[in-house]
């Protein structure tokens, strides 16, 4: 599954936002606060949604007051638009979220799930919910049959801040539902702390890294015990990126606990993670993020290239294109000219903040910016003398 596109409307800064043709790698750049994070808090906030429900995700940040543009009424909406195969044809999905609040307490407005039977024709909703009840279709798969002979099954929902897909999707007969919420359960939305990282853990079970990566001991730990091969990949990298990196071994120490230990080739004795660089602890858990055996639908990273040498983030964006290339799909927040300079056009996206909201530009929507490219100029030179236009501080 991949997302095609983005709406939302009076989320933060996004009082009206519409991103088309993502591409599986894309790249959004602008001034602080200019809302990079939003852009990804928003697709995080689903999967808080998902885990919970719409009232805790909203409290997570603030409460609706807090999400809801500045100075807007009404509804929050969230909409993507992701392909994914039904009857053995690739189908354009939409899922559409609207969120409300009345005498203090959210709820859902509107929940629907839709897409064309056919080639010609309006969206058909197969899943349709308002304040916790609705109905989805059990039958999407006999597209043949007309719209009345289609087997609907109403369902109340124990709240109306309850997403519908929270519960339909764990059935298989509600096949767009069940695979819209496997993809949510499976993003990766990074909020990675080197401080967390760096503990060692006690000894327990983890196969993902989780967002802040306090739980890196461990995946590498089930990577080395379970996926030797994927792991020898991970150190034969870090061997190339990181100068004097031999080995890397996350041991159990006598009171239970899980440590990862760095081995230099100079010396000796291999130094814990407490003793190594920030950017060779970060290289390490992108490397294990981005060979993960059983890999992420969607990846979002904020700013990969603090605590990295600037020479080695044209390499890691190697490894986002190459995580891509394998079904995946990635996000990425920058600060970094020296990453946008192996980037291309079509995957460059820049923020622009005006009176209080926040729009996006793409560069490939710029003939004179893909001109320049065209001629061999590099996106990150080309943003740092400001043809992207408002991307930069005042």
């Amino acid at each position: 599954m991949k997302i095609e596109s983005i709406k939302l409307k009076n989320y933060k800064a996004f009082q009206d936002l519409e991103i088309s043709n993502l591409p599986e790698l894309a790249i959004f750049v602008g001034a602080n606060g200019s809302g990079k994070s939003t852009l990804f808090d928003a697709l995080g906030f689903l999967s808080d949604s998902l885990n919970n429900n719409i009232r805790q995700a909203l409290l997570k940040r603030g409460g609706f007051k807090e999400v809801i543009s500045r100075g807007q009424s009404g509804l929050i909406v969230i909409e993507l638009q992701f392909r994914l195969v039904i009857a053995k044809k690739n189908r354009l999905v939409t899922y559409r979220l609207e969120i409300g609040e009345e005498s203090g307490k959210p709820y859902i407005e509107r929940e629907i799930l839709r897409y064309k039977r056919g080639a010609y024709g309006s969206p058909f909703h197969f899943l349709d919910f308002s304040r916790g009840t609705g109905y989805a279709i059990t039958n999407e798969e006999d597209f043949d049959k007309p719209d009345e002979e289609l087997e609907r099954e109403e369902q109340v929902l124990g709240s109306p801040d309850i997403l519908a897909i929270k519960g339909l999707g764990q059935f298989e007969r509600f096949k767009a539902a069940n695979a819209y919420r496997n993809f949510i359960e499976n993003w990766h939305v990074s909020d990675f702390h080197i401080a967390a990282a760096r503990p060692s853990r006690e000894a327990g079970y983890a196969e993902h890294l989780s967002p802040t990566g306090e739980n890196l001991p461990l995946v590498a730990q089930y990577i080395y015990e379970n996926h030797p091969q994927i792991f020898d990949q991970v150190l034969d990298k870090m061997k190339a990126r990181v100068p004097g990196i031999s080995d890397v071994k996350a041991e159990s120490t006598v009171d239970g606990r899980i440590v990862l230990r760095f081995q230099d080739g100079s010396f000796k004795d291999p130094f814990i993670a407490n003793y190594v660089s920030d950017g060779t602890i970060k290289m390490f858990a992108y490397l294990l993020l981005l060979n993960d055996p059983h890999p992420h639908p969607l990846l979002c990273v904020e700013e990969p290239e603090n605590q990295l040498y600037p020479s080695l983030l044209n390499e890691l964006l190697d490894e986002f294109k190459l995580n891509a290339r394998k079904g995946g799909q990635v996000f990425v927040s920058s600060h970094s000219p020296d990453l946008l300079n192996g980037a291309n056009p079509d995957e460059v996206f820049w923020l622009v903040k005006e009176k209080g909201y926040t729009k996006i530009e793409r560069a490939s929507d710029h003939p004179s910016i893909v001109n320049l490219f065209q001629e061999g100029d590099k996106l990150g030179y080309l943003w740092k003398e400001n043809y992207f236009k408002g991307s930069n501080p005042k």
